[in-house]
């Protein structure tokens, strides 16, 4: 089998999940998944495995991310792994989508930008008529 290459993005963390075949071993930035800190981070990133089962110990997974905080990479990652398993098993995508669409569908939402001249995106200038 073929390694599989998918991508997660979440705000501005970026995941590159790599998948190949092995005994079930899964590294985020290097580092067992086991010894990922903070816990509810890695909670996160183990949702789509849980979901997915026995399936995932054939498989050894690779995790690059970078950017944004440590909960939007977490996203990112998890989004990057299901879209991998999905790629395994398309028996997944209605088991991934029953749970969390978001663990297969990218959060578009971004930062507004400043307005010119102010100070914050919404926030106006103050008005003085004295």
């Amino acid at each position: 089998m073929k390694a599989i290459h998918k991508n997660g993005k979440r705000k501005t963390s970026i995941a590159k999940a790599t998948l190949k075949e092995g005994k079930g071993i899964i590294r985020v930035n290097s580092i067992l998944l086991e010894n990922h800190t903070p816990e509810i981070a890695r909670m996160k990133i183990m949702e789509p495995l849980i979901l997915a089962g026995d399936q995932v110990k054939k498989f050894n997974i690779n995790i690059n991310v970078h950017g944004g905080g440590w909960s939007s990479q977490a996203e990112a990652s998890r989004l990057a792994i299901a879209r991998c398993l999905v790629e395994t098993n398309k028996t997944l995508k209605k088991k991934f989508l029953d749970y969390d669409r978001h663990l297969l569908v990218a959060d578009t939402r971004r930062k507004e930008m400043c307005k010119p001249n102010d100070s914050k995106a919404r926030a106006k200038r103050q008005k003085s008529y004295r």
